[in-house]
């Protein structure tokens, strides 16, 4: 009798909740983002049945956009029984932002990157923007991204680059250094299938200029290299991440693959390359985010001195140099505590201590070459980041690293927002 009297009163509880309807969604606290872009992108409507784990799922999203600093959700009977209104709670970023990034090693290397960029263009939470860079030589590009032109699901960007840089070529044991032009228009794609899963689909159209600078020379090296190419490009992502102002828990995983076409198939044939970056984030108590990301990354073979894997300052491996190396795949590891030493109001000071290690399999080799100690690097560190917890992005960071690796260098990384 007892279970048939609680089977009762679930059914009942189901009868009861499946009759709770959403009279109206109503936004409040939102200025610049307007309310039907909140509400395109929400699944809680006016006559949908409240469910809690729905609004749940909304909020998380919202708090991930970039014009959003904070959301949360109150719910409040309506005027007629079983109907209530869905309030839901917005704490906006101000997303007009300018970004730099320096780096230098103590060979008085320095390189920095300044850019500006508007993450909420038009109350859409469309990013536009670009970049001045100097590495001895000037770039710049243009960047346009609105993952939800045309729906909640459905988008488009457009980018623009002009980058020149001086790139180390290694071949024979030996180095040369080019001046290196990448002029490239991109189109992409962007459709999100539901809450945790997107695709990025597109073609980018690019021009590779190398010319001879210093160093060692091959007759199998040209000094002068012009050629066009058509790269095709497909990325999918997996994010179940949740933010929290400076703090982040859960996973999420991003692969990228690239077909690239070139119109020189002798000097440059074609390849394919496709790397996956899984990134895990768990909080610490109440101040504290361990950050993990792996990355795994394998190209073509091909034995040439203008492999596609860099070891970076600014990508991978932080106090190890800008650009000194290169590899057709790359096992790279990034991993940190980060630690609130203060916080008050809009403001939060955080240190980190982290671990970058990462090897390289040469141009045309095995992949016993990441075990060889020549193509392992690993660099622990420590750094600070200033963070302003209403302005998106604004986080400020710096970062000492320390090879322990033989033939090491140490050097800073300055950057804006976390370095993954």
């Amino acid at each position: 009798m007892k279970q048939i009297l609680i089977l009762f009163l679930v059914l009942f509880s189901s009868i009861s909740y499946a009759q709770n309807k959403v009279t109206d969604l109503k936004v409040q606290g939102n200025k610049k983002l307007k309310t039907s872009f909140i509400k395109k992108m929400s699944f809680i409507k006016s006559g949908v049945a409240l469910d809690s784990s729905v609004i749940e799922e909304d909020i998380k999203l919202l708090k991930r956009l970039p014009s959003i600093a904070h959301a949360y959700y109150q719910v409040f009977p309506a005027e007629k029984e079983n109907e209530y209104n869905v309030f839901y709670n917005i704490e906006e970023n101000f997303t007009i932002i300018p970004s730099a990034n320096v780096y230098t090693t103590n060979d008085d290397e320095f390189a920095y990157r300044l850019g500006l960029y508007e993450f909420n263009l038009f109350g859409q939470n469309i990013t536009f923007g670009g970049f001045y860079q100097k590495d001895i030589y000037d770039s710049y590009a243009f960047n346009f991204r609105a993952p939800f032109l045309f729906s909640r699901k459905l988008g488009l960007a457009i980018n623009y680059q002009d980058l020149t840089t001086q790139e180390p070529v290694f071949f024979n044991n030996t180095t040369a250094d080019y001046r290196y032009n990448n002029r490239s228009f991109e189109v992409l794609g962007l459709y999100r299938f539901n809450f945790t899963n997107r695709i990025e689909l597109g073609v980018n159209f690019f021009t590779e200029d190398y010319q001879y600078k210093s160093g060692a020379t091959s007759p199998n090296v040209p000094q002068e290299l012009k050629v066009d190419k058509l790269l095709c490009k497909f990325i999918y992502e997996y994010n179940n991440l949740n933010y929290d102002y400076q703090y982040v828990e859960g996973f999420r995983s991003i692969f990228n693959f690239q077909y690239v076409h070139s119109r020189d198939e002798e000097q440059l044939p074609d390849f394919l390359i496709g790397w996956n970056d899984f990134q895990y984030y768990e909080r610490v108590g109440k101040k504290g985010n361990w950050a993990s990301r792996i990355r795994l990354g394998i190209a073509t073979n091909d034995d040439t001195p203008f492999a596609p894997f860099a070891v970076d300052n600014n990508l991978n491996i932080r106090g190890v140099g800008n650009l000194i190396d290169r590899g057709t795949a790359a096992i790279v590891v990034n991993t940190e505590y980060r630690h609130t030493l203060y916080e008050k109001g809009w403001f939060a000071l955080q240190g980190n201590a982290f671990v970058d290690a990462g090897s390289w399999r040469n141009p045309g080799g095995d992949l016993g070459d990441f075990a060889d100690a020549q193509n392992l690097r690993v660099y622990p560190g420590f750094g600070l980041r200033f963070i302003h917890k209403k302005i998106f992005n604004a986080i400020f960071r710096i970062d000492y690293g320390i090879g322990i690796t033989p033939d090491s260098t140490q050097g800073f990384v300055f950057g804006i927002g976390q370095y993954f």
